[in-house]
């Protein structure tokens, strides 16, 4: 049935060029790549090109994917008044919590999340003709997802599905060569914009911190702008929320009558949202203050100014903590380009930028996409569901990190979410629960575990104050405080629609979105959404943030520090929270990964904690060394992780205990704790010598490490055995350590002959006598040895075979040292008298004889000689 749709008049926008180029690709391709700038109007125009396209069936429908609610919402509109019609009929659009879609809808505009919900309940996409990918430069999580699913339905369920990405700033030949596809690439249009850039000696007295860099900066070039162009509105780009918030309120009673002050957010609900991007005639004229949601999608009428913040607030994602912080951070190149050119899109604007030029070379030239920094719960459970145990399965523009997917994998297992097998983690009945809630792993099951528990509505509630932004904030404007952290005062609020303390204030915007959320998730999960208020305040609050975060069940450790169940300290003041509580459930963590602090948490009980996890719970017995008492001391513990829940003192440990836990001491103290007598000291120096110079491919036997980095590693191998029975240090400081030590070759009694033979203990000198070396310097070996010992001798003693002469210490006959050689013959022939002329007076006794090369080697003097 050929397609009946006829394309409205449609407005002169620089797109309209490309459009032969790209209906071309899409009939040839099932894959194409749009370039396009900002202000090229591809959100406006390419949906209504597509649905004229031969290819598409008549009741087929378009998808196109924007990164928020707002531009959902925008493009609809846009869309719907081209067409002439209301919002809902050709044109409609599906977020979260809203939709207006009918039987005659074609074009749905949805959020990015939507598109994973719809392929993973209809894998081949049924009845849908094309995917855009709009805005797909912003790399969210959602946006890689979707497009990695839509990838693999296309290849192996639908080929002739249509899959058309559409970018602003990204490098789309880098794209097209990845899927691969054809690149069309359109014109942009943007009226000049004069940029200004912060004065550098203004910059060098500014504060550093962002906020506050901000909130001195930000009133001061709004108020010069309105002075500067009497025309436009001004549009304001700041990282966060309380950003916007701290400056409407330095300006709401600075701002000339005819001036309105707007805030743009993802939070607002949708008539505050529409307030701001509504033109305004009659003279007046706005100043918006918005987040980063009005970089792109956006066409906000009547903005000639620009006052661009130069930050963002990005969630970074840490493996090893498993925590997720916002953090404010410059903003790229890129972004601030698509800033800038909000400016430019209907008349000449201006640009202030609130950072100097040097600083701007020095920004980054993209953010990194999402899944470098995100958390990847929500992502690995998708590909559960999906049928994916490894990420590397689909095609990814940047493939999921491997150690935060890992986390992620981690956690959905400890949720129940996922279930072990041989191929791979695979999902639960559980895990498909939560992923059809709609919300975050952690969330999803904070809401089905509250139901079974009875407390649904509560458990609702607290994931839709979890998923939203802080409802509280304290009343005096210039306190930018956090709100006390005790998670029990937001119930407290969201139940009464008041502050729950004196000095509080309320975010009646969020207050009403977390209404209509939980609202939404109680009806979901069958229960009414009219629950008594008493309901919510009367659940078990602390129980219930814990079945979300069990890894981050606490205790406390002192007044403002806790112990997380995984060990790692956090700070918070647990005055503010419980004084009188021992275990807490953390939400919220801010800080850095290295100095955590909880923003959010609620006390439980031990009783609370015990039965929600009683499977988790370890009974053991701890025997550690007591340095103070120099015994072995030992408990019986209950624990939950690395939270203490009870002990109690063991009167006779087990004896495999008390030796570990003599090891563990020494391991810690050193080696040298132990009883090292001048023997073992010695083989352990002449077991060493020979793993220098006699390494395992000259060796039938290699020669280990005896160092006491390796001896203190490998002590309970070598030590252990003979710890048995031994309760204190004393004990084992009694222990001879040469034959544990030989214990450690590994060629047994043959290995103990080759050691006496190339490195000797003690060697025969001329004289009879067996002198100790000393191979504490592997280099050089020592033999001391009175030289009148060694008359006769004319050639260097030598170890290892002959490799390593001796280095010769020629004693006094007091036992002092006269010479140091490695060349006996040459110390005969010329050192030898020198020392003589010193010491004959001092030892007249001795004999100090002409040719000592020729003498009897002697130990005595000459009178016990009969000379």
């Amino acid at each position: 049935m050929p397609n009946a749709f006829v394309l409205p008049p449609l407005p002169s926008l620089p797109i309209i060029a490309a459009l032969p180029e790209l209906r071309a690709a899409l009939a040839a391709h099932s894959r194409v790549v749009l370039e396009a700038p900002p202000g090229a109007g591809k959100t406006t125009v390419v949906p209504l090109e597509l649905l004229a396209a031969e290819w598409r069936n008549p009741d087929d429908k378009i998808l196109v994917l924007e990164p928020r609610q707002l531009a959902v919402r925008g493009a609809a509109a846009r869309l719907a008044q081209l067409l002439g019609e209301p919002v809902g009929r050709t044109i409609g659009y599906r977020v979260r919590l809203d939709s207006k879609v009918s039987q005659e809808t074609r074009v749905e505009v949805i959020t990015e999340g939507i598109l994973t919900r719809m392929i993973q309940d209809d894998p081949a996409l049924e009845g849908i003709a094309a995917v855009v990918f709009d805005e797909f430069h912003e790399r969210s999580l959602n946006a890689d997802l979707g497009l990695a699913l839509a990838l693999d339905a296309q290849a192996v369920l639908r080929p002739e599905l249509r899959i058309l990405i559409m970018s602003a700033t990204l490098e789309a030949q880098r794209l097209g060569q990845w899927l691969p596809a054809p690149v069309v690439s359109s014109a942009g249009f943007l009226f000049p914009i004069d940029t200004h850039y912060l004065d550098p000696r203004r910059a060098s007295a500014l504060p550093n911190k962002p906020n506050e860099r901000l909130a001195e900066l930000v009133p001061a070039q709004v108020k010069a702008a309105l002075n500067a162009h009497p025309e436009g509105d001004i549009l304001v780009f700041l990282p966060g929320v309380g950003d916007l918030q701290r400056s409407a309120r330095k300006l709401q009673d600075a701002l000339p009558d005819h001036v309105d002050l707007h805030l743009l957010h993802g939070e607002l609900p949708l008539e505050a949202q529409d307030a701001a991007l509504r033109p305004v005639g009659g003279g007046r004229r706005k100043v918006i203050l918005a987040t980063s949601i009005a970089e792109t999608s956006l066409t906000i009428e009547g903005v000639r100014v620009v006052i661009d913040g130069g930050f963002a607030r990005v969630p970074r994602f840490v493996p090893r903590t498993g925590f997720t912080t916002l953090e404010t951070v410059p903003v790229a190149r890129a972004a601030a380009d698509q800033r800038r050119g909000r400016a430019g899109r209907l008349a000449p604007g201006t640009c202030y930028r609130l950072w100097t030029e040097a600083e701007h070379h020095n920004l980054p030239t993209h953010r990194p996409p999402e899944i470098h920094t995100a958390d990847l719960s929500s992502l690995a459970l998708e590909l559960a569901l999906w049928g994916v145990a490894e990420p590397t399965s689909l095609r990814w523009l940047d493939v999921p990190p491997v150690a935060a997917f890992a986390q992620a994998t981690d956690l959905l297992l400890r949720l129940g979410a996922l279930v072990e097998h041989k191929s791979g983690a695979q999902p639960t009945p559980h895990g498909r629960q939560l992923a059809a809630l709609g919300l975050p792993p952690r969330l999803g099951h904070l809401v089905v575990r509250g139901q079974e528990l009875g407390h649904g509505p509560a458990a609702a509630s607290l994931a839709a104050l979890l998923a939203e932004r802080d409802l509280l904030r304290w009343a005096a404007p210039t306190d930018t405080r956090p709100a006390p952290p005790d998670l029990r005062l937001r119930l407290e609020a969201l139940a009464s629609g008041r502050p729950p303390l004196p000095g509080l204030a309320l975010h009646h915007a969020t207050l009403q979105r977390v209404r209509d959320v939980a609202r939404n998730l109680t009806g979901r999960m069958g229960k009414s959404a009219n629950s008594p208020i008493h309901s919510i305040t009367h659940s078990p609050i602390g129980l219930l943030t814990a079945l979300a975060y069990p890894d981050r069940l606490a205790q406390r450790e002192t007044h403002d520090r806790l112990r997380l169940v995984t060990g790692q300290r956090v700070s918070l003041n647990t005055t503010d929270v419980d004084p009188q509580a021992t275990f807490f459930a953390v939400a919220h963590l801010a800080g850095t990964a290295s100095a955590p602090r909880a923003t959010l948490a609620a006390p439980l009980g031990q009783d609370e904690l015990e039965l929600a996890f009683a499977d988790q719970i370890t009974t053991t017995d701890e025997v550690r060394y007591d340095a103070a008492t120099q015994r072995v001391t030992g408990r019986r513990v209950r624990r939950l992780g690395a939270l203490l829940l009870d002990e109690k003192i063991i009167g006779q440990p087990d004896a495999a205990l008390v030796a570990r836990a003599l090891l563990d001491y020494l391991q810690e103290a050193g080696v040298s704790k132990l009883n090292w007598t001048p023997a073992a000291r010695q083989l352990q120096q002449r077991l060493e010598f020979l793993r220098q110079h006699f390494p395992a491919t000259e060796s039938s036997e290699p020669w280990p490490a005896f160092d006491d980095a390796t001896l203190a590693r490998e002590l309970p191998d070598w030590l252990g055995p003979h710890l048995t029975g031994l309760k204190t240090l004393d004990q084992v400081q009694r222990l001879d350590l040469y034959e544990p030590l030989l214990a450690r070759l590994p060629g047994g009694w043959s290995q103990r002959q080759e050691l006496d033979r190339l490195a000797p203990a003690a060697l025969e000198v001329p004289s009879g006598s067996h002198i100790t070396l000393d191979y504490s310097d592997p280099t050089a070996p020592v033999l001391a040895v009175k030289l009148q010992e060694l008359f006769g001798l004319t050639e260097t003693p030598t170890v290892a075979a002959g490799r390593v002469p001796l280095l010769l210490h020629l004693l006094s006959p007091g036992g002092r040292p006269a010479q140091v050689t490695r060349d006996l013959r040459s110390f005969w022939e010329k050192g030898y008298f020198e020392v003589r002329k010193d010491l004959k007076g001092r030892y007249p006794r001795h004999p100090w004889p002409d040719k000592p090369m020729e003498h009897i080697p002697t130990r005595l003097t000459k009178k016990r000689l009969g000379q």
